[in-house]
């Protein structure tokens, strides 16, 4: 009588294969989610020092989902926010209002900003007459400063304007091309 060959049994045969199958749909799934997820990890930014002003959470909720046409991205610190990748503009609620100052101050759809253009390009704008303060940081290499702060206008307008920006002409009667924050009556 012949000796008997042992044949593999159909689950010994599919046994790698089906170990191969599950390899290659999970390495698919962490792909599929690594590339979801983005590759950008959280913007890392220190909170400002009244960052939990329910103030700030109101500005945080209206924020964007495009800052000049940059998208937003996830930050790690709260009452903050960051647009772009690389982040191009970056924002914090809950920073020290100014009082009154040299530094220029704009209006923008109805929000007053004292500019800081002393690290040029990087360009530091501040709500004046808000409390808590709100800061935006941008590149202007990277980003218009009128657009940016057009589009965070709605946002920061849920903390109401206490005082604005006035020139000196509208408080001395002299002109000096400046305008300069006074406390409005």
């Amino acid at each position: 009588m012949p000796a008997r060959t042992r044949l593999p049994s159909a689950r010994s045969l599919s046994a790698p294969s089906a170990r191969r199958r599950t390899a290659g749909i999970l390495s698919l799934a962490l792909l599929a989610a690594a590339l979801l997820s983005g590759c950008a990890g959280a913007v890392a930014l220190d909170p400002a020092a009244d960052a939990t002003n329910p103030s700030c959470a109101d500005v945080i909720v209206r924020l964007p989902d495009t800052v000049a046409d940059l998208a937003k991205r996830e930050t790690d610190a709260q009452a903050t926010g960051a647009w772009g990748d690389p982040a191009s503009v970056l924002l914090r609620c809950g920073v020290q209002p100014y009082g009154p100052t040299t530094l220029p101050c704009d209006n923008v759809n109805g929000v007053d900003w004292i500019r800081d253009d002393s690290d040029a390009p990087m360009y530091r704008f501040t709500t004046f007459g808000r409390t808590p303060a709100v800061e935006v940081v941008l590149d202007s290499d990277a980003v218009s400063s009128s657009s940016t702060l057009v589009d965070l206008a709605n946002a920061i307008s849920s903390i109401p304007q206490t005082q604005q920006c006035l020139s000196l002409d509208d408080g001395t009667g002299t002109s000096t091309g400046t305008p300069v924050p006074i406390p409005a009556d």
